[in-house]
């Protein structure tokens, strides 16, 4: 690996002071410490030969130096999380790291391997398990550990296991399976939309776009899968010897996500923090759109991870970025991490209490010197001000209390009302350009945000709103921030990106839902217009799981529950894969039937109805106007 160390000798251009001491090359070592080997061809693909991971793509960040067009702290950042290979920790303990957003992490157990996290996709799960295999030879998975519900933790796990492997415990924290439905699948599509903006997929890697996530490089394109847990950590504290590894179990939920656990390992002194103290200040509310997440409890778990591991702990891990080694190098870190999510919660709830609106609190807030001063607090994933909002939604919700503002006009009439007070269009981006010459970036794009949606094909308002997105994109510390305003800039420039058709939903990601879950996806596909005034009951039989379900149709709410209704107006059965078939909309009834993979007594037409009533979401909804 090429020495990717070294100073920044420009100021950075982050608000948040005191700004950190750029000749601290300690992070450098730290994320280099233990390398063992790297891929010869960082390139990830699938076997038709398309890139899902492509670190060739970041060679422009050999440069110390960072560019004019990305703030250096953010520069140093993309930097470090350059380093990617496999690497060791400690005895017996290793991580592949930088071949996706998130590490997988590997214990060698008495006669195998345990998997701590599985990455996003298939495919560079497998490229990640044969890098490990090549340089530590092949040793049989003895079980699969989930430190949490994103997909970035799970979604590769069928590039690790086969989906029908036997005996092979999967481990997880309690609630997992419904945190991965109400935060994946649900909301999936809206969220693979703005995800889009806040990882900067389809931006441009370079000094002009995207150069990194804050987490990492980038999430993995590929195939996503899911196996579902088959052994829950369910008490606050547990313990568990898994193919002769002791493993302590902290769950931590309603962190970083509504089902997250850490794990120690006390053979070693190796403290597992999962997501919950990375290199940075983590996000409470991501830019993709999630539950607000409780810093207060987050804070809280930190706290307790120290208080039942601290004096034990010789390194910690997580599965973003590399370790921290050392008993007191260890404690000073996740004492600070701990202040920093209390600091914000305990200030964002005096502020609000205070009666400052969610903007006033953001803009008031300020991390103390000796907090703002370490590189790994900084907002590289999460930010300050977003947080601060965050915590005002958590407690207050959307509304500001201002009864002014408790039923506006929606955002396209607002805009046309709000421009034509202004004197129009043309006027008011003439008065823009002044300001945006005058360096008022941020006026300039709130002023211009309403121009484009009250004119959407004015083509001087939408590159004057582009211009001062790219501005505040090449200024800002956090990578989300810069990926957001920059793609942004992009679509107003260049138009939506046309992407490939695609399931709505992974189908190797369906495969490992509740068969409740995938109904409760049926159901918020529901169109109400085309299912006013119908009422039918349904009951399906899943073949291979020997279960039934009845789904009625009632009011414009499609329920279901487990059990044979008495008055279903037709019988369908079938195996779980046909179901899941039809709900992704790869099959139709009629063709299932046609093939005999479909059973329906009674009124198929009903059947065939309601199929028609529900919607199909379009990923690539307009976002910018």
């Amino acid at each position: 690996m090429s020495d990717l160390s070294g100073t920044n000798s420009l100021a950075a251009a982050s608000p948040s002071s005191p700004t950190p001491d750029f000749t601290d090359t300690a992070d450098f070592a730290d994320a280099a410490r233990g390398f063992i080997a790297t891929l010869a061809d960082p390139v990830i693909r699938t076997a038709s030969g398309t890139p899902v991971w492509d670190l060739t793509q970041y060679a422009f960040l050999d440069s110390e130096i960072a560019p004019p067009t990305v703030n250096p702290s953010l520069w140093r950042m993309a930097r470090l999380n350059m380093h990617h290979g496999l690497f060791q920790v400690t005895e017996l303990v290793f991580q592949v790291r930088g071949l996706d957003l998130a590490n997988l992490t590997i214990v060698e157990s008495a006669t195998g391997i345990i998997v701590i996290d599985t990455l996003t996709t298939v495919e560079v799960a497998a490229a990640a398990m044969a890098l490990y295999y090549a340089h530590r030879g092949h040793r049989p998975v003895r079980a699969v550990i989930y430190t949490h519900s994103h997909s970035d933790h799970f979604g590769g796990v069928q590039g690790v296991i086969a989906p029908d492997a036997v005996g092979i415990p999967v481990i997880a924290p309690d609630g997992f399976m419904e945190a991965v439905g109400g935060e994946n699948v649900l909301p999936g599509n809206a969220m693979a939309r703005r995800a889009q903006f806040q990882f900067g997929g389809l931006l441009r890697q370079g000094p002009l776009g995207q150069v990194d996530a804050g987490l990492g490089k980038i999430t993995a394109r590929g195939t996503q899968s899911l196996i579902a847990p088959t052994l829950l950590i369910r008490a606050p504290v547990e313990t568990h010897t898994i193919d002769g590894v002791e493993i302590e179990f902290q769950l931590a939920p309603e962190t970083e996500a509504p089902a997250e656990m850490h794990l120690f390992l006390p053979q070693w002194g190796v403290l597992n923090i999962a997501e919950n103290a990375t290199h940075h200040l983590h996000n409470f509310l991501p830019l993709r759109g999630a539950v607000v997440r409780d810093p207060r409890m987050w804070a809280k778990y930190l706290g307790e991870a120290l208080d039942l591991f601290g004096a034990r702990t010789e390194v910690l891990i997580a599965q973003h970025h590399w370790p921290v080694w050392g008993r007191s190098r260890v404690r000073t870190y996740l004492e600070k991490q701990h202040d920093l999510y209390k600091f914000i919660h305990d200030q964002s709830v005096r502020l609000l209490n205070l009666g400052r609106k969610p903007g006033e609190v953001a803009e008031e807030i300020a991390l103390p010197a000796g907090l703002a001063r370490e590189w790994y607090l900084r907002g590289y994933y999460g930010s300050l001000k977003h947080n601060a909002k965050a915590v005002y939604q958590r407690y207050l919700g959307w509304y500001d209390g201002n009864p002014a503002l408790l039923d506006p006009l929606p955002p396209r009439e607002t805009a046309e009302r709000t421009i034509a007070y202004m004197g129009g269009v043309v006027e008011v981006v003439e008065r823009a350009r002044a300001d945006f010459a005058a360096g008022a970036f941020r006026w300039v794009a709130q002023v211009m945000q309403l121009a484009v949606a009250a004119a959407p094909e004015d083509a001087a308002a939408r590159a004057l709103l582009a211009d001062a997105l790219e501005q505040l994109g090449f200024a800002a510390e956090s990578a989300t921030w810069r990926n957001a305003y920059l793609y942004a800039a992009q679509e107003l420039r260049e138009g939506k990106r046309a992407l490939p058709p695609r399931p709505m939903l992974s189908p190797a990601l369906v495969s490992g839902l509740t068969t409740e879950l995938l109904l409760d996806y049926l159901a918020v596909r529901l169109n109400p217009e085309r299912s006013d005034g119908v009422a039918q009951v349904v009951c399906w039989t899943v073949t291979d799981q020997d279960a039934a379900f009845g789904l009625a149709l009632r009011n414009c709410v499609l329920s279901h529950w487990a059990g044979l209704p008495p008055d279903a107006v037709a019988t369908l059965a079938s195996s779980r894969r046909t179901l899941e078939a039809l709900v992704l909309g790869v099959s139709s009834i009629a063709q299932a039937q046609a093939e005999g993979a479909l059973a329906v007594e009674g009124d198929v037409a009903a059947v065939e109805r309601l199929f028609a009533m529900f919607d199909t979401f379009p990923l690539m909804f307009d976002v910018i106007g």
